[in-house]
């Protein structure tokens, strides 16, 4: 009888050693695939992956694995929380998840698995004011629910942004020209009361001139990205600030915007080793042109909508994990857009920036990144990634009706980037 005892205490030990390992074998990891043909909502399972981190669990992205996907600790919480989201995942087993793992890091194969850590703290540079909607990367951050700040000029002046671990500018003018809008919406209430607001904000932080205060907080942006920060970028917040850091301590506002004539032969005394990313570029003297200088190709650029679309960079992933971060999508070719900065001169982005996506046929850069002292910027032509030519006063793109899109990726692709466990760059 005992023995008998024995042995069957002895099974019921073996029975419940069978499931433990069979539960780990079975349901260890939660996939979130962002290949075209899985993932019903690509936007947002990037706010899935944050919310992850936020809860100080790590996560792998699997870069160039079905389109750049997330591998994740299986808890009833994640899977419950991708449901609600209307995001797409599987449940792996440990053993389907060590032969993906095999795999990537198989020296045959342009993978990598990158170690997320932490969500990164995110700040958005924007006016008080400024609707959800007025720039991409706010609506796409509130449609994939990841949570940001807001901030503008008298908190990046107080040195707030070391509070934050990502920037973002998008429409901004640092260069004092108020967006260059002089010629067509000088006589309208909202021009009219943005230039009072500018002014008079300028004035509340002890500078006579709308530039010099712009200045002055590019400035601090600069030190931020020096000192290990990321900057993403879009639109005429890329050009203009990088005017604005070359033309430090050179007059190059008309009258109507600063109240004294510019500097004569200013052009003369740009200094292209201040800038981040462009070099050789010439400024645009006429203030009734909407336009801040060469870099943007606006203006030259003779592509149809039919037509408009950049192509994805190449890059390893086992070398250049950044850059292939950075590019992770369901398709190489992505639709262009319009903004009032488009895309760059390739001619005049200097030779240690990374082209990420390019447009050939017309020989324009769209997508562009690089290295600045510790840290990183990224800078992303046009203004909307699914409103081809957005307008002042056009309504909201709803991102509802683009929960796939290859051109708001990019952006989120970004917002992860500082989670990312770095390794040093190989390029």
């Amino acid at each position: 009888m005992m023995t008998m005892f024995l042995s069957r205490k002895k099974y019921k030990f073996l029975i419940y050693i069978f499931l433990f390992f069979s539960f780990q074998t079975y349901a260890s990891y939660v996939l979130i695939p962002m290949d075209a043909e899985s993932q019903q909502n690509h936007l947002k399972a990037y706010g899935i992956t944050y919310w992850t981190l936020s809860k100080d669990l790590k996560v792998k992205w699997l870069l160039n694995y079905r389109g750049g996907s997330f591998l994740l600790p299986d808890t009833e919480k994640i899977r419950k929380e991708c449901t609600i989201r209307g995001v797409s995942y599987e449940v792996l087993s440990t053993a389907k998840t060590e032969e993906i793992l095999i795999e990537i890091s198989s020296p045959s194969k342009n993978m990598e698995a990158v170690v997320l850590e932490k969500a990164p703290k995110i700040a958005v540079y924007s006016p008080k004011g400024n609707q959800p909607w007025d720039d991409a990367v706010t609506m796409v951050l509130t449609f994939a629910e990841i949570p940001y700040e807001t901030i503008y000029d008298k908190e990046v002046l107080e040195d707030n942004l070391i509070l934050y671990d990502w920037l973002h500018l998008h429409h901004e003018d640092f260069t004092g020209q108020y967006g260059k809008f002089y010629n067509t919406y000088r006589a309208t209430p909202w021009y009219i009361k943005e230039k009072a607001q500018a002014e008079k904000l300028a004035n509340e932080l002890g500078y006579q001139k709308v530039s010099k205060e712009k200045l002055a907080v590019a400035l601090k942006i600069r030190d931020y990205v020096v000192g290990g920060g990321f900057m993403f970028a879009m639109c005429s917040a890329t050009d203009s600030f990088e005017i604005a850091l070359a033309a430090e301590g050179v007059d190059i506002c008309e009258p109507m915007f600063d109240g004294d004539p510019s500097e004569p032969g200013y052009q003369s005394k740009i200094d292209f080793n201040n800038t981040f990313a462009f070099k050789n570029f010439t400024l645009e003297r006429n203030p009734n042109v909407y336009e801040f200088s060469s870099i943007d190709m606006t203006r030259t650029r003779r592509i149809p909508k039919t037509t408009d679309y950049f192509t994805l960079m190449d890059f390893s992933a086992k070398w250049d994990p950044i850059p292939t971060m950075l590019c992770q999508n369901h398709t190489s070719l992505v639709k262009g857009f319009m903004g009032q900065t488009t895309a760059y001169n390739p001619n005049q982005i200097k030779s240690n920036v990374l082209i990420l996506g390019e447009n050939k046929t017309n020989n324009e850069a769209r997508y562009i990144h690089g290295i600045k002292g510790k840290g990183f910027f990224t800078f992303y032509g046009g203004h909307d990634p699914e409103d081809y030519q957005h307008r002042v006063g056009d309504p909201k793109t709803e991102l509802e009706l683009h929960p796939n899109s290859p051109g708001y990726r990019l952006i989120l692709n970004n917002v992860l980037f500082p989670a990312a466990k770095k390794k040093k760059q190989k390029t």
